[in-house]
C-alpha cells in the first residue's frame, strides 16, 4: 500500500457509525507520516503497567477485552482539535522486539500492534 499523506484527514473522524471497538493512539509526526505512506506497518508500546492493562489479554477498550483482529486503530497526529487522523484494522498483537528504523530500541521487548488494511 502506498498511501500519500494527503489522504490523512484533517477533520476528526466521526465514529458514530463505527461498529468495531476503536483504540485511539496519538503519534508524533514522524511515526504518523511513516504509517500514512505505508512504510511503517506496526506500532510499538512499551511493556509497562499502563499498556499492560490494555494489552495483556487481547486489547481492552472501555472495560471489555477484544481479539486484536476485531479492533480498529485510530491514529492521531498530536492532540490539537484539527489534527490529522487515519484508521487501520488491527491484524494482530505480538510481544517481541521491534525495528529500530520504526522507533524501537534494540533488544527491547514491546507490545507490537500489527497493522492491517487502512480504512480511512
Amino acid at each position: 500500500m502506498n498511501t500519500t499523506l494527503e489522504n490523512s484527514t484533517a477533520t476528526p473522524i466521526d465514529f458514530s457509525n463505527c461498529c468495531a471497538p476503536v483504540l485511539h493512539l496519538n503519534l508524533k509526526s514522524k511515526w504518523f507520516d511513516m504509517i500514512a505512506c505505508g512504510e511503517k506497518k506496526e506500532e510499538y508500546r512499551e511493556i509497562k503497567p499502563y499498556w499492560g492493562r490494555l494489552f495483556q489479554t487481547g486489547i481492552k477498550i472501555k472495560g471489555k477485552n477484544y481479539h486484536p483482529s476485531d479492533v480498529v486503530i485510530c491514529f492521531s497526529n498530536g492532540y490539537s482539535k484539527d489534527r490529522k487522523q487515519m484508521l487501520f484494522k488491527c491484524k494482530n498483537l505480538a510481544t517481541r522486539t521491534g525495528r529500530p528504523e520504526w522507533g524501537a530500541e534494540p533488544n527491547q521487548i514491546y507490545y507490537v500492534l500489527l497493522l492491517g488494511e487502512r480504512l480511512a
